[in-house]
């Protein structure tokens, strides 16, 4: 069919074909659109799909995210962005409503509630049947910690691996990313579809305690491989990955849980060091990175710290370095945000605009809390704080279509009585053994070493891991034990000084783990009695760097972990070498 148009110079008619008409009626429509924001044009499209949308309709994730976001209420959007976590064994009442009735956005399993795998299995479904009882039936995220190593949220039958400074020592990212692609689909079978790792926070400053052995060591260039390689290893598993803490957690003694650290570095060594592992995962299109409680005030003068800062979030992570991922910050329950902003509903506020998508909270808050009641009122009264919000909303639903509708996420419904079949991971716990016996490292080798003792040399082994016994009674038949608290005192009149000294004096030699600075002390008791003494550094090195010259071998496991243990003994007793190093400046 033709349609007749009249050229404007000449009067004269023409005919042309009515398909292309319709192409330029078309492009018309089109070009105002092309002028306005991608959120203007994904809502000029939302609005012409049906009411009866879900998070599972059949459309374009973006303008279906988009259609979602422009139809909720402020208290879905705001909802939407926030991520609690219970205490108990099972999720509260109170939680509960938060999922139910208010579209609560995302929750956290934390260490307290995961002795029983079942019980967690169980849980996980029950909130997540409650999610999709609602109008859009959008699932949760529902994360934890699961680094491996000394970070272990999750129990029960879980595996307890070598962790990240052991992955540091053999330096292989194959190590990193096995490691990772075990750890995750373990907790994947639980439902679990978000992970808080790796920990790519630089091992700058040894006398930190918090991060310690979390970090892959204190090379930048290294970290980002290794963080990379575990970053995919989640993503094969079928669990996102999040890379923390922004911009970096490592060069600090201090935790954020008690007040807030901070990092008196330059611009230049934080572009050359904080930030170069996450420049590496960025690029690599990691999905999730958490920020930190974290103060740089020779950056951000005013002491902001960056989870709750525009300049770190916005200005730097989302502009500078070209993120476009999700940003969660560390739990606002941390002294470290609270203090600074004067108090929670204020650092909600704060953490918001800096350009964090997802809010945590150790504990589910009360329906009626200022974190609610305030930031709702914020919605109702600024519109830039009601965009920004809807923003993270549309970012959040976005992502969550991403992972979710993909043919490898975590059961929405997970089934508690096949989780036998999925926890321990049998292919995991041959590699973790493998994994440990690459990472140990010799860092002071006696001259008798291997250790063979003599006919009728008395042995000790103290320390107070089982694991650690079982290995050494295995190796060395006729050893005895000395079980001391893990959690020891400094006083040297304690029981647990006075008592190893005196027990020490009748045995030829001493194994004892050092894994705190109570325990090297305990161990530094054990020089004036001149026996040979062996030290099995167990978590972070730094304790036994210095001042343990006078002892007869060191060996370095990372890890409490019973393949750690197995690995450390078997270089002791010469039955593998030790092929790891440590992955610090001052050790080498």
């Amino acid at each position: 069919m033709l349609d007749v148009m009249k050229n404007k110079k000449t009067g004269k008619k023409f005919h042309v074909p009515r398909s292309v008409v319709v192409i330029f009626i078309v492009l018309f429509s089109l070009l105002p659109l092309w002028s306005q924001s991608d959120e203007q044009s994904r809502s000029v499209a939302a609005a012409s799909l049906p009411e009866d949308i879900t998070f599972w309709s059949d459309y374009d994730s973006e303008i279906l995210s988009q259609a979602i976001v422009d139809r909720m209420s402020d208290e879905e959007l705001l909802s939407q962005i926030l991520m609690f976590g219970w205490a108990g064994a099972e999720p509260s009442d109170l939680l509960k409503a938060w999922v139910q009735d208010r579209g609560l956005g995302s929750v956290k399993v934390f260490g307290w509630n995961t002795a029983d795998l079942k019980q967690v299995a169980r849980s996980v479904k029950e909130v997540q049947v409650e999610a999709a009882s609602r109008k859009y039936k959008i699932p949760l995220f529902v994360a934890t910690d699961q680094e491996g190593g000394w970070i272990r949220h999750v129990k029960g039958e879980t595996s307890v691996t070598p962790g990240n400074m052991a992955i540091g020592s053999s330096g292989y990212p194959y190590d990193a990313y096995y490691s990772s692609y075990y750890i995750n689909r373990e907790i994947k079978a639980l439902g679990i579809n978000m992970n808080f790792a790796p920990t790519v926070d630089l091992y700058s400053n040894l006398d930190s305690t918090v991060i310690g052995p979390r970090s892959f060591g204190e090379n930048p260039k290294d970290a980002g491989i290794l963080g990379e390689a575990f970053t995919q290893g989640s993503i094969d598993a079928g669990v996102i990955p999040t890379a923390k803490h922004f911009p970096g957690h490592g060069d600090t003694g201090l935790d954020s849980h008690g007040r807030l650290p901070e990092i008196n570095i330059s611009m230049e060594t934080f572009e050359n060091r904080e930030l170069v592992p996450f420049k590496a995962l960025i690029k690599a299109g990691i999905p999730s990175i958490m920020s930190g409680h974290l103060s740089f005030p020779l950056i951000e003068t005013d002491g902001t710290p960056a989870s709750l800062s525009k300049f770190m979030l916005t200005d730097i992570l989302r502009k500078q370095l070209g993120y476009t991922g999700l940003v969660i910050t560390d739990d606002m329950m941390m002294n470290g945000a609270i203090l600074f902003a004067g108090s929670l509903s204020e650092a909600v506020t704060m953490a918001i605009e800096a350009g964090n998508d997802i809010v945590l909270s150790s504990t589910t808050a009360p329906l009626a809390s200022a974190l609610w009641t305030e930031n709702v009122k914020r919605m109702r009264n600024v519109p830039e704080f009601r965009q920004r919000v809807k923003d993270s909303a549309y970012n959040v639903i976005y992502h969550k279509m991403l992972y979710f509708k993909s043919d490898n996420a975590a059961p929405l419904y997970p089934d508690e009585n096949k989780l036998s079949k999925y926890i321990p991971d049998k292919e995991g716990q041959a590699f973790f053994l493998d994994q440990a016996c690459r990472s140990v490292s010799l860092y002071k080798q006696g001259d008798s070493f291997p250790y063979r003792p003599a006919e009728g040399e008395r042995i000790l082994i103290a320390g107070p891991f089982s694991d650690f016994f079982k290995g050494g009674t295995t190796r060395y038949q006729g050893a005895k034990t000395y079980s001391f608290s893990y959690d020891l005192s400094d006083d040297e009149g304690s029981w647990d000084v006075q008592n190893l000294v005196a027990v020490a004096r009748n045995y030829d030699t001493i194994v004892i783990a050092v894994y705190d600075w109570a325990s090297a002390n305990l161990a530094q008791r054990l020089r004036s009695l001149n026996k040979k003494v062996i030290i099995f550094s167990v978590l972070s090195p730094v304790y036994v760097l210095n001042g343990f010259d006078w002892v007869d071998s060191i060996i370095c496991g990372y890890s409490y972990s019973s393949y750690s243990f197995s690995a450390m003994w078997g270089v002791l007793n010469g039955e593998i070498e030790a092929q790891g190093k440590i992955p610090l400046k001052l050790a080498n």
